[in-house]
């Protein structure tokens, strides 16, 4: 059940859990749409921001999704939490930079939006805004 997948040059193993053949040797494909999703939009943000000279903060991504029970079981649901820590953040450009990535800039958020609700919020420090 592995794969081993070459992707810009980097090779990475993909692979089932134990209890569907596999050995666990790698992610499972739907957990790297996840991570491309999150790699995406995380990057937008972080260079958003930059141009926006804000870069006084931390900033973490979390991605979960919800499935489908019927087969082929999809993800129906995607929850994107931007999370971000720091002094004195300006919360609009927090939110703009979330929303840049979300509409304009990530390519694997349009994809995914076409498939799925992807549902977002936006934390800082310890709390939604």
């Amino acid at each position: 059940m592995a794969f081993d997948a070459e992707l810009n040059g980097h090779h990475f193993v993909i692979d089932a859990d134990e209890k569907t053949g596999g050995e666990n040797l790698g992610p499972r494909p739907k957990g790297l749409l996840l991570s491309s999703l999150a790699g995406c939009t995380g990057m937008d943000v972080v260079s958003i921001l930059k141009k926006m000279k804000i870069e006084n903060c931390v900033f973490n991504l979390e991605v979960t999704a919800d499935s489908t029970e019927e087969h082929p079981k999809t993800y129906h649901t995607i929850h994107l939490n931007y999370i971000f820590e720091g002094n004195d953040l300006p919360v609009d450009k927090l939110k703009r930079a979330v929303e840049l990535s979300e509409t304009r800039y990530c390519g694997v958020s349009a994809m995914l939006r076409k498939a799925a609700e992807i549902k977002t919020r936006i934390i800082l420090n310890g709390k939604d805004i």
